[in-house]
């Protein structure tokens, strides 16, 4: 089979997809950032999350109608590429490699922490490796098998969240607070500087619905399952951050904290003490489990796409193994690349994933409006709503994220970015001849 032909089987419905988007996000994020939130928003949490909310809907429609036009795995690399022009196509799949391909190796740094903080005995780099082999291997022997773990790992993952609940209520009815209370949206310390500078904040833990067009051609009718799957997670997600960090604020009125950085921690231990506490690291390991294997599948696909057009060296990258229909190098290269996990702290890691990620954001958005608004001379009243002023709003608040990115973000970005602009001019012999290109025929005509 040529490789210029080979793609995926379908085989994932609505509810699987959705729960990888989810999972990507992984929700009981709302916890380990709810001190600096709470914090930045002086106690108004819940109107940083209000709005970062908004804002991502924006994109996360311009994905949904991306999706539509080009059903395949490719992601905001393949938007931009046939919406806009192939060379840019190429470097917004260059910076969104540096998220996917990074964000694995996050996710082991950040929970291999906690991990190895909470069980004393347990050395660093064993914590790192339970975050890299066992993801890998998952990948690698199917879609499938992913789907169905993930599914129970989003089950304990939400269970753990509706104890929250439950115990903060109880907490609440006991006398600690009022239950219904507009303080964590609305008090005298609101200002529009200090709610935008939390959802600034809160815009990361949105990182990584956009994983869900990855994929697009293991899923079944994807013109229908995506954009929904897609907009259903960041509603799913930004309700479950809304309530969550509703309750914890009345709870923890203040917004000052022991620590900053475990602001989340004191609460869990305040409405639910030891126990509660084991439980909640239970959560918070087996979320970042789901998340790797979630971010290591989207990060692979995006890999074999790139590999698929020549953009990437093909006989590695755009491989597919012949029996689990998984690319199988990918995953191996990814496992590898989250080794760096053992020499990097926290702030470097994640300096690696925010820049590509917002940078494809904007470009969606972008995209969104050219191939609708301008090439599909979609002018009407409707389409001037749907095609130019939405994908518009979400396009200036994803690059006004993208200047409030942290410099250690700005400089690795840049750097990458720059060794991509060198190897495109190699691969393009100094802009004399297109980028190479998949042909789209074969792949449209199996989602029609």
């Amino acid at each position: 089979m040529e490789y210029s032909k080979k793609s995926f089987n379908r085989t994932l419905t609505l509810v699987p997809v959705t729960l990888f988007g989810i999972a990507y996000m992984t929700p009981v994020v709302v916890f380990t950032t709810f001190g600096v939130l709470s914090e930045a928003t002086q106690g108004l949490i819940v109107s940083g999350y209000l709005v970062t909310i908004i804002a991502m809907l924006f994109t996360a429609y311009s994905y949904s109608q991306m999706i539509k036009a080009f059903p395949t795995a490719g992601s905001a690399y393949t938007y931009t590429r046939k919406s806009i022009g192939p060379h840019l196509g190429f470097m917004i799949g260059w910076t969104l490699l540096l998220d996917y391909m990074f964000l694995p190796m996050a996710i082991c740094v950040l929970t291999a922490y906690t991990l190895s903080a909470a069980i004393p005995a347990l050395p660093f780099w064993a914590a790192v490796l339970i975050f890299i082999v066992p993801p890998t291997i998952i990948n690698i022997l199917g879609i499938k098998l992913a789907a169905r773990l993930n599914f129970w790992l989003m089950m304990f993952q939400f269970l753990v969240i509706a104890i929250f609940i439950i115990l903060s209520i109880k907490s609440l009815l006991e006398g600690t607070g009022s239950i219904i209370s507009l303080s964590p949206l609305f008090s005298s310390h609101f200002s529009i500087p200090v709610i935008l500078s939390g959802a600034a904040i809160a815009a990361y833990s949105f990182l990584g619905f956009d994983a869900i067009s990855t994929l697009s051609e293991e899923t079944i009718e994807p013109k229908k399952t995506i954009p929904r799957a897609t907009l259903l997670s960041v509603i799913v997600c930004g309700g479950i951050f809304l309530v969550v960090s509703y309750l914890a604020q009345l709870v923890h009125p203040s917004f000052k904290f022991e620590d900053v950085n475990s602001g989340g921690y004191e609460v869990v231990r305040m409405v639910g003490g030891n126990l509660f506490v084991s439980i909640f690291i239970a959560g918070l390991v087996v979320s970042s489990f789901a998340s790797a294997i979630a971010a290591q599948a989207s990060a692979g696909r995006l890999m074999f796409v790139m590999g698929r057009d020549s953009v990437l060296p093909q006989k590695i990258f755009g491989y597919l193994h012949p029996k689990y229909k998984t690319p199988v190098f990918n995953l191996i290269i990814l496992g590898a690349i989250s080794l760096l996990a053992l020499k990097l702290d926290v702030a470097t890691s994640t300096s690696f994933i925010n820049f590509g990620g917002f940078t494809a954001f904007i470009f969606v958005n972008i995209s969104v409006i050219v191939h609708y608004f301008f090439k599909g001379n979609r002018r009407s009243s409707r389409d001037i709503l749907l095609f130019l002023i939405l994908p518009g709003i979400g396009a200036i608040f994803d690059t006004w994220l993208w200047t409030n990115l942290d410099k250690h973000a700005l400089i690795l970005g840049g750097i990458w970015t720059a060794c991509g602009f060198i190897y495109l001019l190699g691969l393009t012999r100094m802009f004399k001849k297109r980028p190479p290109e998949l042909n789209f025929e074969d792949l449209e005509r199996d989602v029609s």
